[in-house]
């Protein structure tokens, strides 16, 4: 297959993230000897400030990190929970059952946080060298590129909305065109303020992470976000900033022949992978052949399954019980196979599948006109010389809700993936987190090949996951190939951000996938739209493949997207 780039090889370290300074950003780190969870995270903030857009600096950022000298996997959720204060009625209450495009879908943020208990936990670095990249090129800019050109001119009216947002995100009244530098002062002081506490700290690293992290939860940052909330209707409290920690906790994990795949919990869509892995088991998927009729009509019924029992069981497990188990046992993936029709696609999202605990399907209505895009997430992977693995989606844009005058700061509006209406499982409450689309993973072969993967996308990030990862392990293909293979995605299921738009039986294909096919998907009752032949709206994959036993790594990007891999 021609690519359009070459995979990065090399045999000390590696990274691949969404943006290229981004990447350029960690690869100093590693350079420098920091390790993959300093690049990482390093990259992971800089993305806030480059992908302004689809990320930001006080939003959310699940993370998975192998460590090498432990020799386990753990997820850092860097997902803020609902304020202890809302009234979980108030939505329906007071907005008709919508969920409000304004302050008041805040959650709080828990991207700083998970970043530095990543440092202090796994890392060698302090904040200080971490941030450094990202707090110069907020507060000296860096040159406006044409994808987040592109958003800002489209949301302008958004921004508009909020003053302290327009001043920042439509300099001299009107979005910045590509080639403009795009200057954050604000969020560079932020920054600053965070790397001045640390340096100002007593005592060891660990100590000078705590201080900065104090600065965001408990000192003028906080105070400034509190403050704003209490003037302008919102929720958050200084309790609620003080008290946050992003949990660190095992990865849920399937077994795939000599394989094993490791996602984040049902807090977020994750499981999805494994699920629809599980519904794949027994298809000879590569007799079927690549990209298909019959290939893409049976990953696409097993994605509806999977996201069919998303819709009806997955929830914040602090607050909720999720049988994963069950979801991924043997016995319910035969049952579930059983309902897949090889000549024949399900019209609409199918009923949850039936446990002790069952969900009535829900009576859904289909979405009139075209699919609003997801307002989208970044990705960053990392694998250093010890063998370190970091796999992290950082999330949360910058238009649905305002910066906080004098930060430079959106605190995260990751309300928009829960349900106004309490009784549904993802359902709004105090103390609960949303169910969250980003969700890294990574994939072990035979105990030493290293794969860390995930991708921005919304709904379609655990469909591109799927491909990619069968792309690599299934049809042998190199990283960049599998990254750059024509995708598909089906919206047969309740989007996950507000208002929640259902498209029953559509099938998303890229231009690429040829006419043929696509008749032929449409004759099984597929609703086929076609994509161009390379569609942001189809994720940018990043991925890492890191072989101990040859001591080779080689990166992929997605050229989708202002993607970029290096290494050496």
């Amino acid at each position: 297959m021609f690519v359009h780039r070459p995979s990065i090889a090399g045999t000390r370290h590696m990274i691949s993230a969404g943006h290229y300074l981004a990447a350029t950003a960690g690869f100093e780190i590693l350079q420098a000897g920091g390790n993959a969870i300093d690049a990482g995270c390093a990259a992971g903030i800089v993305l806030g400030v480059v992908q302004p857009d689809i990320v930001n600096v006080a939003g959310v950022a699940p993370i998975m990190i192998y460590s090498a000298e432990q020799r386990e996997i753990v997820t850092i959720a860097g997902l803020g929970w609902w304020p202890k204060k809302l009234d979980p009625m108030v939505f329906m209450r007071e907005h008709g059952g919508v969920m409000p495009s304004s302050l008041r879908r805040t959650v709080v943020p828990a991207a700083p946080d998970a970043w530095i208990t990543a440092l202090a936990r796994y890392g060698t670095m302090r904040f200080g060298e971490v941030a450094a990249a990202a707090t110069r090129l907020a507060r000296d800019g860096f040159v406006m590129y044409p994808f987040l050109a592109e958003n800002l001119k489209k949301w302008a009216e958004e921004y508009r909305r909020f003053p302290s947002s327009a001043a920042i995100y439509l300099p001299n009244g009107k979005p910045p065109e590509t080639g403009d530098l795009f200057v954050q002062r604000d969020l560079g002081g932020s920054l600053q303020y965070m790397i001045d506490q640390e340096k100002a700290a007593r005592g060891d690293r660990l100590a000078g992470l705590e201080a900065a992290r104090a600065a965001f939860y408990r000192g003028d940052i906080a105070q400034k976000i509190a403050a704003y909330h209490r003037a302008e209707g919102g929720f958050l409290t200084e309790q609620d900033l003080a008290e946050y920690r992003s949990p660190i906790t095992p990865a849920v994990s399937l077994d795939r022949g000599n394989i094993k795949v490791f996602t984040c919990g049902p807090w977020c869509q994750g499981p999805v992978l494994l699920q629809t892995l599980k519904l794949l088991e027994g298809t000879d998927l590569k007799a079927l052949g690549h990209n298909s009729p019959a290939y893409i009509h049976r990953l696409t019924e097993a994605l509806k399954l999977a996201f069919a029992d998303r819709e009806a069981y997955y929830t914040d497990p602090a607050l909720g019980h999720v049988p994963l188990d069950r979801l991924l046992s043997d016995e319910y993936a035969a049952r579930r196979r059983a309902a897949i029709d090889p000549a024949r696609a399900w019209p609409e999202m199918p009923a949850p599948g039936e446990l002790d605990e069952a969900v009535a399907a829900r009576k859904l209505a289909a979405t009139a006109g075209e699919p609003s895009p997801d307002r989208d997430t970044s990705y960053v992977c990392a694998v250093d010389r010890h063998g370190n693995v970091f796999s992290a989606t950082p999330s949360d844009g910058s238009s649905q809700s305002p910066v906080i005058p004098g930060t430079g700061l959106v605190p995260s509006s990751r309300g928009s993936q829960s349900r106004p209406d309490p009784a549904h499982p993802s359902g709004v409450a105090p103390g609960k987190r949303p169910r969250l689309t980003p969700n890294p993973a990574i994939a072990i072969k035979d105990g030493e090949v290293f794969v860390p993967f995930g991708t921005p996308g919304g709904d379609v990030q655990s469909q591109a996951m799927l491909q990619t990862f069968l792309n690599l392990f299934t049809f042998g293909m190199d990283v960049q190939a599998a990254i750059e293979a024509p995708r598909f995605a089906t919206s047969s299921f309740p989007s996950s951000f507000a208002p929640h738009e259902y498209f029953p039986g559509r099938l998303n294909l890229e231009g690429r996938i040829d006419q043929a096919t696509c008749d032929k998907l449409a004759a099984m009752g597929h609703k086929v739209t076609r994509w161009p032949d390379w569609n942001w709206l189809a994720g940018a994959m990043c991925a890492i493949v890191a072989d101990r036993k040859t001591g080779l790594m080689r990166a992929g990007a997605d050229p989708r997207r202002a993607s970029y891999a290096i290494g050496w």
